[in-house]
C-alpha cells in the first residue's frame, strides 16, 4: 500500500473532538511557572554588562519582552511528551507510517541560541497507532527545551519506542543552527543531520532504504 494513502487513512482515523483537544491540553500542563520576573532582572543585567543603557525608551520593555519569550521558548521543559502517545488505536497495519517535514525551533544549550528546522518521524507499528498529530506533538514538546540536536534526535525515538511498542522507530532531523551560522566560524548554508534507528530500521538495511526514500526520494 502506498504510504502516503495509508497515512491519510490513519489520520481520518485519528481526529478527535474539540474536547478531547482541550483534555490533552489541561493533562500537559505545567505546574510550574517560569520566574519572569528574575529573567527581567538578569536581562537587565546583561544589559548594562554590554554597555547599553536599559532605561532607553527602545530597551526599557526589553527585559519583559524577553521573560515572555523564554517563557514560550522553553514551554516543553515541565510537559511529559509521552501524554501525547497515551491515546492510541490498535490496528492491524504492516506498512511504515511517516510524518515527514515537521518543523521546529529549539535552543541550543551551549550558547543559548536557536537552532530549526525539520524532523522526519516514522515508525512500523505493532499494533498500537497513534494520531499523526501526535507524533508532531512530541516533537514540539521535546524542541521546546534547552537542547542539542544530538539528544532530541535520541529522546524522540526512545520516547516512540517504549510507548508504541513498535516494531521500528526512525528519526531523522535536519537542522541550522545560529550558533555557527551567525557567530564563531559563520558558515550560513550548513545543516546539521542527525539520525536515531530503532527495531528492524536499525537491523534491516532494506527497512532503512526504504524510509530514506520515502523522507528523500523525490529531493535527490
Amino acid at each position: 500500500m502506498n504510504p502516503v494513502t495509508q497515512a491519510d487513512i490513519l489520520a481520518s482515523q485519528s481526529v478527535g473532538s474539540l474536547e478531547d483537544e482541550q483534555a490533552e491540553v489541561g493533562q500537559t500542563h505545567r505546574v510550574f511557572r517560569v520566574d519572569r520576573q528574575r529573567i527581567e532582572r538578569a536581562v537587565r543585567e546583561i544589559l548594562i554588562a554590554i554597555g547599553e543603557d536599559p532605561d532607553r525608551e527602545g530597551l526599557r520593555d526589553t527585559p519583559a519582552r524577553v521573560a515572555r519569550m523564554y517563557d514560550e521558548l522553553f514551554g516543553g521543559l515541565h510537559e511529559d511528551p509521552r501524554v501525547h502517545l497515551r491515546k492510541f488505536f490498535t490496528e492491524k497495519c504492516d506498512e511504515v507510517i511517516l510524518v515527514r517535514d515537521i518543523s521546529f525551533n529549539s535552543m541550543c544549550e551551549h550558547h543559548m541560541m536557536p537552532f530549526m528546522g525539520k524532523a522526519h518521524v516514522a515508525y512500523l507499528p505493532r499494533e498500537r497507532v497513534v494520531g499523526l498529530s501526535k507524533l508532531a506533538r512530541v516533537v514540539e514538546a521535546v524542541a521546546r527545551r534547552p537542547q542539542v540536536q544530538e539528544r532530541m534526535t535520541e529522546q524522540i525515538a526512545d520516547i516512540l519506542e517504549e510507548e508504541l511498542g513498535a516494531k521500528g522507530v526512525a528519526v531523522v532531523i535536519e537542522a541550522v543552527h545560529t550558533c555557527m551560522t551567525i557567530r564563531g566560524v559563520r558558515k550560513p548554508g550548513s545543516l546539521c543531520v542527525t539520525s536515531a534507528m530503532r527495531g528492524c530500521f536499525r537491523n534491516r538495511p532494506s527497512t532503512r532504504a526504504e524510509l530514506m526514500t520515502l523522507i528523500y526520494g523525490d529531493r535527490r
